[in-house]
């Protein structure tokens, strides 16, 4: 019988279990063993670190689709490195550690789906940086607003995003509460985003990401020398990072190359 990876990641099985979560719910918390894996089906979730101080940071956003808790694959068993809760309500299929490193192991197509999904959380990783680093908190802001309606994703027919706070909001982008309610406001007045029960991201908000345009303000600003700027004190970093992945990905491709 042929494996298919997404009837497996559909349904409880052999260290498989689908749970449901409400919002706020916890998936698991920071410090905890780190022995099973989610794949998230419906919802969206966080992934929030606590300093010893007891300041919190949202580092990113999880949507249907994702794996999180990936780190308890590594070869020595850790600890939990931040804590996974649920945004809305979510279903997810928990996966134990033993399962997983065997449905990697065993199943070709299973291990490419999920290089796949590893290699786009390390680009993405790598983007959240570059954008930390040389973006205002306004533009930080309206990328995330266009990455929560997910913009450009195959399928993806609303550009409305899920209940989520002016705070978690600053804690992903870097800055406070009364600056997001400021950028809000300015983005509504503009026409980028609409306010009805839930925010409605429009597609005009892409200029400020992609142009650095806004109306009235650099309109004519060339693209081009700005993303030369950007990339070029980024491309050693991009080196650095990837180098400790690279034996990763081969060992997995002769892995496939041995299942094919």
């Amino acid at each position: 019988m042929t494996f298919d990876p997404a009837d497996f990641l559909a349904k409880a099985g052999i260290g498989r279990t689908i749970v449901e979560l409400e919002p706020r719910e916890i998936f698991f918390s920071q410090g905890d063993p780190a022995d099973t894996v989610f794949y998230l089906q419906r919802g969206r979730a966080k992934l929030v670190v606590v300093a010893q101080n007891g300041k919190e940071a949202t580092i990113t956003l999880l949507s249907a689709g994702d794996f999180v808790g990936e780190e308890s694959l590594a070869s020595i068993p850790g600890l939990r490195l931040s804590s996974a809760s649920a945004v809305n309500s979510c279903v997810a299929l928990k996966i134990t550690r033993d399962e997983m490193a065997r449905v990697i192991n065993e199943e070709p197509k299973f291990a490419d789906m999920f290089l796949k999904f590893l290699l786009a959380r390390c680009m993405r990783t790598q983007a959240d940086l570059v954008d930390q680093l040389f973006n205002s908190s306004e533009k930080r802001l309206a990328r995330v607003l266009l990455l929560m309606a997910e913009f450009g994703k195959p399928g993806n027919e609303s550009t409305r995003i899920p209940p989520i706070s002016q705070e978690t909001l600053a804690e992903l982008i870097g800055t406070t509460r009364s600056r997001v309610s400021f950028f809000m406001n300015r983005f509504r007045k503009l026409g980028f985003i609409d306010y009805n029960g839930r925010i409605q991201v429009n597609k005009s908000l892409l200029n400020v990401v992609l142009l650095d345009q806004f109306p009235g303000h650099n309109a004519q600003k060339p693209a081009i020398p700005i993303l030369g700027s950007i990339l070029k004190p980024i491309v050693p970093l991009v080196t650095t990072v990837l180098k400790p992945v690279i034996p990763i990905v081969q060992t997995i491709k002769r892995k496939l190359a041995v299942g094919d």
